[in-house]
């Protein structure tokens, strides 16, 4: 793949992601897509990430901006870096009780793309900064 349509994956990702159209975003990961979650395990397949996504609508409200994207020399693999400007709308399992607090969060994402979609997601972001913010700590 090229690098300038690996860059376009990519910046179509965060897009698609900030318009809530998940069918779309879906659409963009191969069947087999890795996921490896921050500070967490790594699942696989579309079907666990849709179940991510779910309960990640159901949790955050969140939109990225300020999105670099870099991309190696043959297209197969990229990393971005972003922001992540959220609102905590529901408690997430093992974490702080959500009361609506809103965050502003750097955070990057490593992906690795295959015929056009992605096929793997690593993100990164640091997670004690979050618990301070929702926390007021």
């Amino acid at each position: 793949m090229s690098i300038a349509t690996a860059r376009a994956v990519i910046e179509s990702y965060y897009r698609i992601f900030n318009s809530g159209d998940r069918a779309a975003f879906l659409a963009l990961l191969t069947d087999d897509v890795v996921h490896d979650i921050n500070q967490g395990g790594s699942e696989s397949g579309a079907t666990a990430f849709r179940a991510f996504l779910q309960r990640m609508d159901r949790c955050y409200r969140e939109e990225i901006r300020d999105v670099v994207v870099m991309v190696n020399d043959d297209g197969s693999r990229a990393a971005a870096e972003f922001v992540v400007h959220g609102t905590y709308l529901s408690t997430d399992e093992g974490l702080p009780e959500a009361a609506g607090q809103t965050y502003v969060l750097p955070a990057g994402a490593f992906f690795t793309l295959r015929e056009g979609k992605v096929a793997r997601i690593s993100n990164y972001y640091n997670l004690p900064e979050w618990t301070r913010q929702v926390t007021g700590g």
